[in-house]
């Protein structure tokens, strides 16, 4: 992940504010307000494909749904800290007045952050809590998550779990999602596992580094020296899926997250027992919905009625959601009904006969 686990048209001019007829946002110095119409969207990474493929179109239709007016500043910072603070950077200079952001390190942001806020830039912090005084954070109970893969892996151990060894794959060491997917594991399984033999944490979520930590896992326990993995995201359950079979491993449980595509079809197939079904819609709509909002001066009250704490901030508003454990017996009524992917995009020839034993038709 996670697990767990996000074009730049700037208006700050003052010439093209003059120009402006009506701007989203829009007011004189004087108001306090800023006099630029674009919010900023700095997603984390591409590895993970949900952030191409769903967050960044969700939110950016939903903004100019929202205010016709608007345009989207969107960047990537594939995986790079500096790359983002730059980019970062690059939008307060440009004079825009909300920036939502996915954090590469969220440990790393509190200067960026307090350079915005001394600027009167509102900062989002979506999906991970960067740290800093952000105006309001939108994610999930990450914990909660957490625990339900943990519950996950028991479920496909049933009556064998407490006599069965595990292996953990834990995601970034700098996404605090990843902390709290950890931990929310670790609650649900330990005792009730008899034992984690291995447990690595793996920077950016790579699934070629969740493969080579596979690999060594099994050449350090043997074949037969742990029952079941958990893996915090789908990516890297995908390159430990590779590692299992290039090495004749089949049949032990393997969970992940994110319902990617192929984590999705990796169920079907039997190679993948389960993923974590988080609806993104919502998720990327309550964003949008709040940086329009401040943007506008309007309270965001409804919108983030919970409250979250950093390392450096209290009391930040807050919207969490839950999600779903999926596996191959409900993905027809959980990413099938909510239209993520259709039967045509998951049913490739590959997985034909695998669709047709689990109904999908």
């Amino acid at each position: 992940m996670n697990s767990t686990m996000r074009s730049v048209v700037i208006g700050a001019a003052a010439v093209s504010v003059a120009l402006s007829v009506t701007a989203c946002g829009q007011a004189g110095s004087d108001s306090g307000e800023g006099d630029s119409k674009t919010i900023g969207l700095l997603l984390p990474e591409n590895k993970t494909t949900r952030y191409e493929t769903f967050d960044r179109p969700l939110m950016e239709a939903k903004i100019k749904s929202l205010c016709a007016d608007c345009d989207v500043a969107y960047n990537n910072a594939s995986q790079d800290t500096e790359t983002q603070k730059k980019q970062f950077d690059a939008l307060i200079t440009k004079g825009v007045k909300v920036i939502i952001l996915d954090a590469v390190d969220a440990t790393a942001t509190k200067s960026w952050v307090d350079a915005a806020a001394e600027k009167d830039v509102k900062v989002v912090a979506y999906d991970r809590l960067a740290e800093g005084p952000i105006s309001a954070y939108v994610s999930y109970d990450n914990e909660k998550i957490g625990e339900l893969q943990g519950q996950g892996v028991l479920d496909a151990l049933g009556d064998k779990a407490a006599d069965s060894d595990l292996v953990m794959i834990n995601g970034s060491p700098t996404d605090p999602n990843a902390a709290l997917f950890k931990t929310g594991a670790h609650s649900a399984l330990d005792g009730k596992v008899k034992e984690i033999v291995y447990e690595q944490d793996i920077p950016d979520w790579s699934p070629e580094e969740a493969n080579k930590k596979m690999a060594a896992a099994i050449t350090s326990l043997g074949k037969d020296g742990f029952d079941a993995v958990y893996s915090a995201n789908d990516g890297m359950a995908g390159g430990i899926a590779t590692a299992l079979k290039s090495r004749g491993i089949t049949g032990i449980p393997l969970g992940g997250q994110d319902s990617e595509l192929a984590g999705l079809q990796r169920i079907l197939a039997g190679t993948q027992t389960f993923t974590i079904y988080k609806g993104i819609k919502p998720e990327a709509e309550t964003t949008a919905e709040i940086a329009v909002a401040l943007l506008k001066g309007e309270s965001i009250d409804e919108l983030a009625p919970e409250k979250s704490d950093s390392k450096s901030e209290q009391g930040i508003p807050t919207k969490l959601y839950d999600a779903t454990v999926v596996t191959k017996d409900n993905i027809k009524d959980t990413i099938i009904k909510d239209k993520v992917y259709t039967v045509e995009d998951i049913c490739t020839a590959e997985y034909a006969k695998a669709c047709e034993a689990a109904g999908l038709e």
